[in-house]
């Protein structure tokens, strides 16, 4: 099995038609405070996932025009600045991973907003011939183990040896209208299912009819965690959604791809598979905070984060205890 060397995130929001055009490279260099203690842009709290997981080289798909602001961004402080920072190790430590988070990255830019399989389509150049890892820009990857979200997904890949793989997450039907949802059997590798239907955002009474995954628990589902490691066969999937307009609410979308890899492509099957830990979208406000949250009670300064939470607790339990 191939070495997984190369990752495509895609900026948030990228391909989609529900953000502003301003907004998406705000969205993803906005800062939060990393496991490490370090403040990060989510990006490279992102881009940091895949690099542990053993990936050498980013590709992030972009706006037209926004390669410069992440070029200016991802690189050592001056030699001024450095000075300036004498004897703060943080600092230090800061810049010289900025510089070494630069240095794997590449951009494309998607030109109009034609949908998430659009957005994907335009790495394809950079992917060249080998299985790659894609992750979305906006979603922040917390494990419940030591061994990161996109390793174990990488290596439940390389174990089943299947041609592509999809983390999922088992989510009530409440939830299904955010993400794509997958149908799967099970397969003798624990926690792998061979995939027998995918489809983007369903109601819940279709996927109680077409999506249903023996043994889970009712009203859940098996849906998409956010990442993927695919052929590069995907781009022929997405090429045939473009070439005969195949579009869901107007957008070339990645699900309809990922269901013709499957059906057509594959020679050995296309497989998701749960993951040890949770996912945190980042372009919603709650799920900012919460993502938030979830790194600082995994991190260096846990200890003090949940004193601190424990009091603020307290607090608001006299407070409404005294109305």
């Amino acid at each position: 099995m191939q070495r997984i060397r190369k990752a495509v995130i895609t900026a948030a929001g990228r391909g989609t038609r529900q953000y502003p055009a301003s907004s998406a490279v705000q969205k993803e260099m906005f800062p939060i405070i990393d496991r490490d203690g370090l403040a990060k842009p989510i990006i490279q709290v992102i881009g940091e996932e895949a690099i542990a997981a053993g990936v050498e080289e980013i590709c992030i798909v972009t706006q037209p025009g926004e390669e410069e602001q992440y070029r200016r961004y991802f690189q050592r402080m001056s030699e001024e600045t450095l000075e300036a920072f004498a004897g703060k190790d943080w600092a230090i430590e800061a810049s010289e991973k900025l510089q070494a988070f630069g240095g794997r990255l590449q951009f494309v830019s998607q030109d109009r907003p034609e949908g998430f399989g659009d957005a994907v389509y335009q790495a394809r150049a950079f992917v060249g011939d080998d299985p790659f890892l894609l992750l979305l820009g906006d979603h922040i990857y917390i494990s419940a183990t030591e061994v990161n979200c996109a390793t174990q997904l990488i290596q439940r890949y390389a174990f089943a040896g299947m041609e592509a793989m999809s983390a999922v997450q088992s989510t009530p039907a409440r939830l299904l209208h955010q993400f794509g949802t997958m149908k799967g059997r099970a397969t003798e590798h624990e926690d792998v299912f061979r995939v027998e239907a995918i489809e983007e955002k369903p109601t819940p009474e279709d996927a109680l009819a077409r999506l249903r995954t023996p043994n889970l628990p009712p009203n859940m589902y098996l849906c998409h965690f956010g990442m993927h490691v695919f052929p590069p066969a995907i781009f022929a999937a997405i090429e045939h959604l473009i070439e005969h307009d195949i579009r869901r609410g107007g957008e070339i979308q990645l699900t309809d791809a990922q269901d013709y890899l499957r059906t057509e492509l594959l020679a050995d099957g296309y497989a998701a598979c749960t993951v040890d830990g949770r996912r945190f979208d980042t372009g919603v406000p709650y799920g900012l905070m919460e993502s938030q949250i979830a790194l600082a009670l995994t991190g260096t300064q846990r200890g003090q984060i949940v004193e601190s939470i424990a009091l603020l607790l307290a607090e608001q339990l006299h407070s409404l205890a005294l109305r």
